[in-house]
């Protein structure tokens, strides 16, 4: 063999050593692409169970694009939150959010209410109503659109507790069945504010245990409708667009908010402090119940939603604080409001 070929042979053995050593490198590298087996997998886990092969294909694809989109938000560097496969991995956002996030946005009054906590002048560092024994576990709305009943009865809860010392589940589906004589109309969606209306008017509310969830319209039970666990006295708005009037009121008791829960980040939400883009086109009522800062110094909301614990961090997300923006990061400082009692 000649010098030539030698040299040759050996200039292609090392091509190959260093192909070889750099398609084991980047296949360390880059995550494995979703699988039909991982649906499977995921399928197992949430007990899902489709109808047919054809609705098993189509929601297996939708499955592996979200993966593939959550995969793609965690690779980024320095970002100060995660996402997560959960089990809402089948569904498109679009599908998702036309279910659950059914908040009827309205144009604020021009009138202005009253504001008890506008004098206030020193807040705690951090509040969390949570340790106060304030807030009831985390619920589950299901696929009924009445987010506005969860949000109106987190913060009726939490006057009630902070009033009596008695921390009582109240009735959300009393809510959905039985104001239904203006905005508020069940899974088809309602506001936070006409809930504390009906509850006032109806001199209370039951417990979620005489009227137990359902997560679809049903027929007004009067009977319970009339067996009061709790009262109000009335209810006031926040100043909008203001989150220091929100850092006040949320210092003093838990309160109703409103915000843009529309994107895919929301969807998927795992844990960190949420700084993701988002409108201020507000769909979906949550419960802010506490605040504080992360250990990088990045000020947040802490806020209690209705999608189970297996959404987020166990229900809840943390939200940024003291953004450029006067309505707070997606809206939250735009419609908050509490009642009194």
């Amino acid at each position: 063999m000649t010098s030539t070929n030698r040299t040759t042979q050996t200039f292609l053995v090392l091509i190959f050593f260093y192909a070889t050593l750099l398609s084991h490198t980047t296949s360390r590298l880059l995550p494995e692409a979703p699988s039909y087996e991982s649906h499977e997998q995921w399928m197992a886990h949430y007990g899902r169970v489709y109808k047919d092969v054809d609705e098993k294909e189509e929601r297996s694809k939708i499955f592996q694009e979200n993966v593939r989109y959550i995969e793609s938000s965690n690779s980024v560097m320095n970002k100060a939150y995660k996402l997560a496969v959960n089990e809402f991995a089948d569904l498109t956002n679009e599908e998702f959010t036309s279910t659950r996030n059914r908040f009827k946005a309205h144009e604020c009054s021009s009138s202005t209410s009253a504001f008890r906590y506008e004098n206030v002048t020193a807040v705690p560092s951090s509040m969390d109503w949570r340790k106060k024994g304030a807030v009831t576990p985390v619920k589950d709305q299901g696929q009924c659109g009445c987010c506005w009943a969860f949000s109106a009865v987190a913060a009726m809860e939490g006057i009630t507790q902070l009033k009596t010392g008695k921390l009582v589940s109240l009735s959300e589906q009393e809510l959905v069945d039985c104001d239904t004589g203006g905005q508020d109309q069940g899974c088809e969606g309602g506001l936070m504010d006409d809930a504390f209306d009906f509850i006032l008017n109806n001199k209370g509310l039951t417990t979620e245990s005489n009227y137990p969830y359902k997560g679809v319209d049903g027929t007004c039970n009067s009977n319970e409708e009339s067996n009061h666990a709790a009262a109000i006295t009335g209810h006031e708005d926040v100043p909008a667009n203001s989150e220091s009037a929100l850092l006040k009121a949320v210092a003093s008791q838990p309160i109703s908010v409103a915000i843009d829960a529309s994107g895919s980040d929301f969807q998927f939400y795992s844990s960190g402090v949420f700084t993701g883009e988002c409108g201020t086109e507000l769909d979906h009522g949550v419960t802010a119940v506490g605040y504080g800062a992360s250990a990088d110094g990045t000020k947040y909301w802490l806020v209690k939603n209705s999608w189970g614990t297996s959404w987020g961090q166990e229900g809840y997300i943390m939200m940024q604080r003291d953004v450029d923006a006067q309505e707070g990061l997606c809206g939250i400082a735009m419609m908050a409001s509490y009642p009194t009692a």
